[in-house]
């Protein structure tokens, strides 16, 4: 079986985690990818908690199926490693401060002359133009600049950043497909380029109709909770044990949830006639629906909705998801052998493709620090004398 991405060799010079997840999900499609850490202590992450077995679990989250190798960043010797290292590369990928690479002599510019066929991708904060671009690039305060907290929580609550990174999580997936652009343009053209994005247009990427309604219209949207913006009733309603999401999204599921729940006199009640009318009235009709909601729970209501053509599910924590027997059919969840911790489980490339045949893409477990240098230095050339010598100079680092 053969990976699409198999024979495409990705030098990783990322931290953190807007990086590192772009460099993962080109492992998990095959690519070889060779993390590049910062002696003497590696990714910054690896300091951050929880810990399993004193290996961070957020360092765990975003660099499976890559090979981790220690240099000493700021020795010449040591970026002059790096720079030959780049230059043997197809792909190199960074997330460091804009202009960083540069002073480093590792600019797309510079390299490209001498390469150039090379791909280089890189994530900052807020781009590489205008007054902003010197801004680290942390993940709450692009949530905040880009628009995207403002809609999310309710009038009571205020602005509410999203549970998960989800600036540094998108920006690296724009950046991977910015990437396989410009590896099937490279097929056409012989040439590279530089692919470019960051955490602020990420997000603002996934405005969608919120930024649409005011580059259209003109509204500033409001947060809503957990309430559709522009159709009711649609969001959480409570029921007996807890929350449940429905959308009934259309006219005639409306019709059909009004007699599920036996309330078929709202479908002429003048206040809910149209999905105009029951926008202005959404309160008033959400206390009038839970009342009967809360004669079953959760999970009567969802099959019995569901038959009927009404979407709608249980609002579950992570112990019910990762117990779930749909997630569990779906082998969303995998395994791999960690060194220290033994077997971890993780989430597995949430696409399937199917010339992979049903592989799993977990194949191999997050790097200690510097687990691999010794053997990649090799397959790049370097003889086992000058490997030793880079050793105890301290120049590079090979896990113990």
């Amino acid at each position: 079986m053969s990976l699409p991405l198999a024979g495409l060799k990705v030098l990783d010079l990322t931290r953190a985690l807007s990086g590192p997840f772009s460099t993962m999900i080109l492992a998990d499609l095959g690519a070889e990818v060779i993390k590049v850490e910062p002696t003497p202590d590696g990714d910054m992450v690896r300091q951050w908690g929880p810990f399993d077995s004193d290996i961070s679990v957020y360092y765990l989250s975003a660099n499976r199926n890559k090979k981790g190798i220690g240099i000493d960043f700021r020795s010449p010797e040591g970026l002059a490693l790096i720079r030959q290292m780049a230059l043997k590369s197809d792909i190199v990928v960074e997330n460091f401060k804009v202009g960083t690479m540069e002073s480093m002599g590792l600019g797309y510019q510079e390299l490209a002359r001498e390469r150039p066929d090379i791909i280089m991708a890189s994530i900052s904060g807020f781009g590489r133009k205008g007054p902003a671009k010197s801004w680290a690039g942390f993940d709450q305060i692009a949530q905040g600049y880009s628009g995207f907290m403002s809609l999310t929580g309710t009038l009571e609550s205020g602005p509410t950043r999203v549970g998960t990174a989800i600036g540094d999580l998108t920006a690296g997936m724009w950046v991977v497909i910015g990437i396989l652009a410009a590896v099937v343009e490279r097929k056409n053209s012989g040439l590279g380029q530089h692919v470019d994005t960051s955490l602020l247009a990420s997000l603002m990427g996934l405005l969608s109709v919120q930024g649409q309604r005011y580059l259209s219209v003109g509204e500033v949207p409001q947060p809503c909770g957990n309430v559709h913006p522009v159709i009711a009733p649609y969001g959480t309603f409570d029921t007996a044990d807890g929350p449940l999401n429905l959308a009934p999204a259309t006219q005639a599921m409306w019709c059909k949830l009004c007699a599920i729940l036996e309330l078929d006199e709202l479908t002429t009640d003048p206040r809910f006639i149209s999905n105009a009318d029951r926008m202005q009235n959404r309160h008033v009709l959400k206390e009038l629906l839970e009342t009967s909601l809360k004669r079953k729970t959760r999970m009567e209501w969802t099959p019995l909705m569901i038959e009927h053509g009404i979407p709608a599910g249980p609002i579950n924590n992570l112990e019910d998801v990762f117990n779930d027997q749909q997630v569990l059919a779906c082998g969303i969840v995998q395994s791999a052998e960690h060194p220290t911790v033994g077997e971890i489980k993780q989430v597995g490339l949430p696409v399937n493709l199917s010339n992979m045949g049903g592989a799993n893409t977990v194949r191999s477990a997050p790097p200690l620090f510097g687990q691999h240098t010794a053997s990649v230095f090799s397959d790049f050339g370097f003889d086992a004398d000058e490997i030793q010598r880079l050793l105890e100079k301290k120049i590079i680092h090979q896990a113990g």
